[in-house]
């Protein structure tokens, strides 16, 4: 018996057909060994163009000595050369090879985010979260140092630190941004778990008798995970822009190579007057670029917390 060519088994047809594709696709995303946190990321536009902004420079930290074709403190050339096929950004005025100090200084620059940006989190994190929790007078004690520290000028005392501390180097610089940078993110999460607290997840807890450290690490914390992400966005931003101006202000270590000491030393060293604009732009621009990637990145961050900012 032969079935006749019908349109509507032509739709059913199609309909099995639409269904089958449906049915692969979602096999293929349960497949994929790729976390789904990740894929919101990827799929985000803008975080992707961030993502791998920030790849770029990660790439360009680690494989410096391969990729800078001089050593960073080497002076044995001619002083304030222009842009040229052996120095592609000239030399500076003490006669070094611009561009191996750039990619030398994105070394410093991430070192110091990831590092200064970790620390200000976990410090805001653990206070935050102990007071809010907490509450009585461990919150009343926590919040007046959170208090002190949103009301003292953090530029002025940051300056300070930093010009009269008797050691001078990277970790001062990054003990500095972190003792400065701390109190805003404590403040937002001390105000985030006041919310989560009284939540029927917590008071099964307190009834099933957990520890309150366990309660607060492993039924509220995870709640709070992209605003801790944010925050250490945010802090990793704040301590790469403070490294720079520390650095541009003459105030960084002299002995390391990063892109503030180098607006440094082209100031300092005329190239502005010279017309070394090279010298003088290209620290400036990879400086935005970087911090440029970070604001992006937070655009898939905030689509891991709110789902109508997902993209497809």
């Amino acid at each position: 018996m032969t079935i006749a060519n019908t349109p509507s088994a032509t739709a059913a047809a199609t309909a099995g057909d639409t269904e089958s594709a449906q049915v692969a696709a979602l096999t293929a995303g349960r497949s994929s060994r790729l976390p789904g946190w990740f894929l919101i990321l990827w799929r985000n536009r803008k975080c992707r163009l961030g993502l791998l902004l920030l790849a770029a420079f990660v790439l360009v930290a680690v494989f410096a000595p391969a990729i800078a074709p001089f050593a960073p403190r080497a002076d044995s050339f001619a002083q304030s050369e222009a842009p040229s096929g052996a120095h592609w950004l000239g030399t500076t005025a003490r006669g070094e090879d611009v561009f191996s100090q750039l990619v030398y200084g994105a070394r410093t620059s991430l070192i110091v985010g990831l590092v200064a940006g970790t620390l200000s989190t976990l410090i805001a994190t653990a206070v935050g979260l102990t007071a809010g929790y907490l509450q009585g007078v461990v919150d009343e004690v926590l919040s007046f140092f959170i208090n002190l520290g949103l009301v003292v000028p953090v530029l002025p005392l940051m300056i300070t630190l930093a010009a009269y501390a008797p050691v001078k180097g990277l970790g001062l610089i990054i003990i500095v941004i972190t003792v400065t940078g701390w109190a805003f993110g404590a403040r937002v999460k001390r105000a985030q778990i006041v919310t989560l607290r009284t939540r029927d997840y917590v008071t099964a807890a307190k009834f099933a008798g957990d520890s309150t450290a366990r309660i607060i690490v492993y039924e509220i914390a995870p709640n709070m995970i992209s605003l801790i992400v944010v925050d250490f966005m945010g802090s990793a931003l704040g301590a790469i822009g403070a490294e720079a101006g520390l650095a541009f202000l003459g105030l960084g270590d002299p002995a390391t190579t990063s892109w503030g000491t180098m607006l440094n030393q082209a100031s300092l060293g005329g190239a502005m007057t010279t017309g070394q604009w090279a010298w003088l732009i290209a620290p400036g621009l990879v400086l935005a670029l970087l911090v440029t990637s970070f604001s992006l990145i937070n655009f898939g961050v905030d689509a891991l917390s709110n789902p109508h900012l997902r993209e497809d």
